[in-house]
């Protein structure tokens, strides 16, 4: 399907150069003494390399039906990550980089959102938001509460997070997965 390069939006798969990218980011530009166009970095799928393309306002554009997935995440094999289908029990294996800070994040049975294009993954996406064990809490110190002082706590997955100083060892929180940020006890 064919769209006006005015219509792009970020996360469309796109058909360039006879390659398929993924638009990062798009900017409409109206120079005063020039016509209009439309400016976006699009990410090339074969060789995942980002380039900075410029494109007419009126000129058209085919795009790539996406595909997006609900998957559990099942174990770590080497760097890799390999993630289950829940309905048709299909292994997708998935390198560190397309997983990127969501590592921090992914324990085992826990669910994400892959987009997929062409049956190649494009983007894993985490939940809003996670529940984590507490793996090593330090202490407290006693009186050291006057003003909403924090700890830092490293969780199962082996991520830090600052908290407050009645968390303990072996608790469950609730963690943003966008910010990385402590929420509440679960």
């Amino acid at each position: 399907m064919a769209v006006n390069a005015n219509d792009l939006r970020k996360g469309m798969a796109i058909l360039y150069n006879s390659d398929v990218c993924v638009v990062l980011e798009v900017t409409h530009r109206t120079p005063g003494n020039l016509r209009a166009f439309v400016q976006g970095i699009l990410r090339s799928i074969k060789t995942g390399k980002s380039m900075d393309v410029r494109f007419a306002s009126s000129e058209k554009v085919e795009t790539v039906p996406l595909m997006s997935k609900k998957m559990d995440f099942s174990y770590k094999t080497g760097d890799d990550y390999v993630f289950v289908d829940p309905d048709t029990f299909e292994e997708v294996t998935v390198s560190p980089d397309m997983v990127g800070d969501a590592k921090n994040f992914l324990t085992e049975n826990g669910w994400v959102t892959m987009t997929l294009i062409e049956e190649k993954v494009v983007a894993v996406e985490l939940p809003p938001s996670v529940i984590l064990v507490v793996s090593d809490a330090p202490e407290g110190l006693k009186g050291d509460s006057a003003n909403n002082v924090q700890k830092l706590v490293t969780l199962e997955t082996g991520v830090h997070v600052s908290v407050p100083l009645f968390i303990k060892t072996g608790e469950r929180l609730k963690i943003d997965t966008r910010t990385g940020k402590y929420m509440e006890r679960a």
